[in-house]
C-alpha cells in the first residue's frame, strides 16, 4: 500500500486512533496507540518509544528507538466496536534508522533476503495453532483453570462449547485478509485450533501475531480466557504450533518432484536432514519455556524422536500426502509460546544448511516409534528432543548455524532471559513438591 492510500482510508473509515504493533525478543505483542492526528509522523517512521522498558531491548543510556511502520500490514481493527482503530506492524529500528539487531522480525527478514539472494528461495509456512479456553472468575473477572468444554476432537455443538467463539474468531479474521482453512475442536477438553492459509515467512509470522491477539480479545467478549500455554492442564493433550514448510521459486515448488522417491526433490529431503541435524538446538527457540516440555513427552500426540516419515505422525517431521504445489514438510514439535519471527529464523537456517551441505535424512520410519523398543530405537540411532529447557539451552549454544542467524545481539539476550527464568524456577517451590512431600518430612 502507498502512504496516499492509506490516508484515504483513515478518513473514508473515520479512524480515530492508530495501534502501532511490535513483538519484544520473547514473542509477547507490543503496542504504542496513538491519535491519528500522528499519522504522518508515523507514516515517516518518526513514533519514537523507550526499549529499555521492553524484555530484552536495550540499556537505559541507548533506549529511544523508532517504530517504523510496514504500510502492507495496514489494517482496520474489526472487534472494536465502533470500528475506529487501525493498526500497522511495524519495524524496530534505532534513532539513526538502522535496524535494530535485537527486532526478531528485522532478524527474520535478513535472513529471507540473505537466501532470496543466494538462492532464490523463499519459505512458505502455514501454522496449526492449538489454544485452550478457560472460565473466567465472574465476581472479579480473574482468569481461572476451569476449561471451557469437556468435548474432543471434531465435536459439535452443545458439546463443543466453544464454536460460536472460533466462528466469531474467523470472521474476524476474515475482515483483516486472513484466509482461514478450517476451525475445530481439538483432543483435549476446551483445546481448539484455527488454521489459516500458508504464506511467506513474514507475512506467516505477523499473521500469528495478530491472530493471538484477535484470538484473546474476541474471547474476552465471551468472558473466556485464551490460553497459548504449550502445557496448561496436566494428563491432557498440549497445544503445539505444527509448521508445514515449503520453499518456492517463483511460483514452482522445488520440494515437489515427481519422478523422485516419495515424489520429493533432493533439496526437499535436505531440507528434512538439516531441520534433523539441528532439531535439538532448535527447541531452545520453537519450545522456549519451562512449560514447553512439559508436552513434549511420550502419549499425548507430541513428537519427542528425531525422525522423519510421509505418513507417521509419531515422528518429529511428517510430510503430507498432498504433492504439487501442496508439497511441505511438517515440523511437529514448534508449540505457540514460541516467537514465530525467531521460529522461521532458525527452521530457515537449519534447513538452508541441510540443501548448502546435501545432508541426509536417513530413511523414513514408517511404523509408531513409540511402540519401538529402546534397543531398536538405538539400532535406527533414533535421537530425542531435549527433556527441558536447560538442555535445549546448552544445545543451541552449542549449534554456531543458529547462532550465526540470531546474531550474537540477540543470542546474549535470549541466554540472559532464560538463565534467569531457570533461577526463578530453580528457587519456586510447587504445588507438587508440598503434595509429594509435605506430609512424609
Amino acid at each position: 500500500m502507498k502512504k496516499e492510500d492509506i490516508l484515504k482510508l483513515i478518513k473514508s473509515k473515520k479512524i480515530k486512533f492508530i495501534r502501532m504493533l511490535f513483538t519484544d525478543i520473547t514473542g509477547a505483542p507490543k503496542n504504542v496507540e496513538i491519535p491519528v492526528s500522528q499519522i504522518n509522523k508515523a507514516l515517516n517512521g518518526e513514533i519514537a518509544f523507550d526499549g529499555s522498558s521492553i524484555e530484552g531491548f536495550a540499556r537505559i543510556e541507548e533506549s529511544d528507538m523508532l517504530l517504523c511502520p510496514d504500510l502492507d500490514t495496514f489494517a482496520i481493527v474489526p472487534w472494536n466496536k465502533n470500528s475506529d482503530v487501525a493498526q500497522f506492524i511495524c519495524d524496530v529500528k534505532k534513532m539513526d534508522r538502522t535496524p535494530f539487531e535485537g527486532s526478531p522480525r528485522y532478524l527474520l527478514k535478513r535472513i529471507m533476503d540473505n537466501v532470496k539472494k543466494t538462492h532464490k528461495y523463499i519459505m512458505k509456512a502455514g501454522p496449526e495453532v492449538e489454544f485452550f479456553l478457560f472460565k473466567k472468575n465472574g465476581n472479579n473477572e480473574e482468569n481461572t483453570t476451569v476449561l471451557h468444554d469437556k468435548a474432543g476432537y471434531f465435536d459439535l455443538l452443545q458439546v463443543d462449547k466453544g464454536e460460536k467463539v472460533r466462528e466469531d474468531i474467523v470472521l474476524n479474521l476474515e475482515q483483516l485478509g486472513f484466509e482461514v482453512e478450517a476451525a475445530h475442536h481439538e483432543v483435549a477438553p476446551g483445546q481448539h485450533e484455527i488454521d489459516f492459509k500458508f504464506d511467506n515467512i513474514l507475512k506467516t509470522a505477523d499473521n500469528v501475531i495478530t491472530f493471538k491477539i484477535a484470538t484473546k480479545t474476541i474471547a474476552l467478549f465471551y468472558d473466556l480466557h485464551a490460553s497459548f500455554l504449550p502445557k496448561p492442564v496436566k494428563g491432557i493433550n498440549g497445544s503445539g504450533m505444527h509448521c508445514n514448510l515449503s520453499l518456492f521459486s517463483g511460483k514452482k515448488n522445488i520440494f515437489y518432484s515427481p519422478k523422485n522417491k516419495y515424489e520429493l526433490s533432493k533439496e526437499a529431503l535436505y531440507f528434512i536432514g538439516g531441520i534433523l541435524k539441528h532439531a535439538r538446538a532448535i527447541s531452545f527457540i520453537t519450545n522456549p519455556i519451562i512449560n514447553s516440555y512439559k508436552r513434549l513427552v511420550p502419549g499425548y500426540e507430541a513428537p519427542v524422536y528425531l525422525s522423519w516419515a510421509t505418513r507417521n505422525r509419531s515422528t518429529l517431521i511428517r510430510i503430507p500426502a498432498t504433492r504439487g504445489l501442496g508439497t511441505r514438510v511438517e515440523f511437529r514439535s514448534p508449540d505457540p509460546s514460541a516467537n514465530p519471527y525467531l521460529a522461521f529464523t532458525v527452521l530457515l537456517a537449519a534447513g538452508m544448511d541441510g540443501i548448502k551441505n546435501k545432508i541426509d535424512p536417513g530413511d523414513p520410519i514408517n511404523e509408531n516409534i513409540y511402540e519401538l523398543t529402546e534397543k531398536e530405537r538405538k539400532r535406527r540411532k533414533v535421537k530425542t528432543l531435549p527433556g527441558d529447557l536447560k538442555e535445549a539451552m546448552s544445545e543451541f549454544n552449542k549449534d554456531k548455524i543458529l547462532k550465526d542467524a540470531l546474531g550474537p545481539f540477540m543470542v546474549e539476550k535470549l541466554n540472559e532471559i532464560k538463565r534467569k527464568e531457570l533461577e526463578e524456577f530453580s528457587i519456586h517451590v510447587t504445588d507438587w513438591e508440598i503434595e509429594k512431600y509435605f506430609d512424609i518430612y
